[in-house]
C-alpha cells in the first residue's frame, strides 16, 4: 500500500475517476468533504461506491467522529456493503479504537461478515489530547492496520493562525507527523502520511513523499487523483537501494556467523540487514 486517495461521498463523478488511477485504496469520506445536510444522502452513495468496488484497491470508509454522533449510524449505513476497513477521525488514543473495534464486532455478527476482518485506521493526531497518547495503540486491536495524522484539524485545535510557510510544516505540525511515526512503529502498523494540499505543485509532493519514505513512512494519503503516481513512484525503492540491498544480504549470506560485515569501506550490521530484506521483500511486492 502506497498511495490513498480520497473520495468524497456524496460524488459519483469523483469515485468513477478515481476508480481508474494507480490509487492502492480508497477512502471513502463521509466526513469533511460532505456538507451536514448531505451527509445522510452519502451514506448510500457510499453504499453504493462500495458495490461496484474496482478490483485490487482496499477500500475505507471515513465515517464522522464520536463525538458528532454520528458514528454510529455511517456504521449501520456501510457495514453491509463490507468495506475493507474504517477510517476513524478525531480519534484520541487506544480507548477510541477499542471502541471501534467493540461496534464493528456487533455489525460484523449482524451481517454475517468475517469476524475481525474489518480494518481500522486512526487519525490519531488531530486533536491537542490525541498528541499525548500515540503510545496507547499498541496491542488495543488485532483490527489495527495503520496510524495516520493530520494537519488541517490539528491546526484548529491549536488555535493557529496556519500550519506551513512555503510548503513546509510549522514545528508543532512536524511533532506530531515524528510521534505518529513513532507510535505506528510501537503498534507494528503501517503508518501513513498526511495528504500534501498543494494540488498544483507536483514537485513539492515528490519531495514530501520522498521525506516520508526516508523517514519510514510507508504510505501516503492523496487528494488529488493526479497524486497518486507521484506518490506511489516516491515510496518505491529506487534501482540503486534494491542494488545496495542485495549486496548487504549477499555478504551476510556469506558471512552467515558474524554480526556485522565491511562492505563498500563502511561497516553494516544487523539492523542494516534487516533493513535491506525490507526493501527487497517492497521491490518483489510491488514489481
Amino acid at each position: 500500500m502506497r498511495s490513498l486517495l480520497f473520495v468524497p461521498g456524496d460524488s459519483p463523478r469523483k469515485f468513477e475517476s478515481a476508480r481508474k488511477t494507480a490509487a492502492d485504496g480508497l477512502i471513502l469520506d463521509l466526513e469533511d468533504s460532505v456538507a451536514p445536510d448531505q451527509k445522510i444522502g452519502a451514506r448510500k452513495t457510499v453504499c453504493e461506491m462500495l458495490a461496484a468496488r474496482p478490483g485490487g484497491k482496499t477500500i475505507f470508509v471515513r465515517v464522522n467522529a464520536y463525538d458528532t454522533g454520528l458514528t454510529l449510524d455511517d456504521l449501520a449505513a456501510v457495514m453491509p456493503s463490507r468495506p475493507d476497513g474504517i477510517m476513524l477521525p478525531k480519534c484520541e488514543g487506544g480507548a477510541d479504537v477499542e471502541k471501534l473495534a467493540f461496534h464493528l464486532d456487533a455489525f460484523e455478527a449482524a451481517h454475517g461478515i468475517a469476524a475481525g476482518s474489518t480494518l481500522i485506521i486512526p487519525v490519531a493526531t488531530e486533536t491537542a489530547a490525541a498528541i499525548f497518547k500515540l503510545d496507547s495503540f499498541a496491542g488495543r486491536s488485532q483490527r489495527l492496520w495503520g496510524l495516520t495524522w493530520g494537519a488541517e484539524d490539528l491546526a484548529a485545535s491549536l488555535g493557529a493562525v496556519r500550519n506551513r510557510t512555503d510548503g513546509q510544516f510549522h514545528s508543532p505540525y512536524r511533532l506530531a507527523r515524528d510521534l505518529c511515526l513513532f507510535g505506528a512503529a510501537a503498534a507494528g502498523v503501517v503508518p501513513v502520511d498526511t495528504i500534501y494540499a498543494d494540488i498544483d505543485n507536483l514537485e513539492g509532493l515528490r519531495e514530501e513523499a520522498l521525506a516520508a519514505r526516508r523517514d519510514g513512512y510507508l504510505a501516503k494519503m492523496v487528494i488529488h487523483p493526479k497524486h497518486v503516481d507521484v506518490v506511489n513512484a516516491a515510496f518505491m525503492p529506487t534501482e540503486a537501494e534494491i542494488t545496495h540491498a542485495r549486496k548487504i544480504v549477499a555478504a551476510f549470506a556469506a558471512n552467515p556467523a558474524l554480526g556485522a560485515v565491511r562492505l563498500d569501506g563502511k561497516m553494516v550490521d544487523k539492523p542494516h540487514l534487516r533493513a535491506a530484506e525490507k526493501t527487497l521483500a517492497l521491490a518483489e511486492h510491488r514489481g
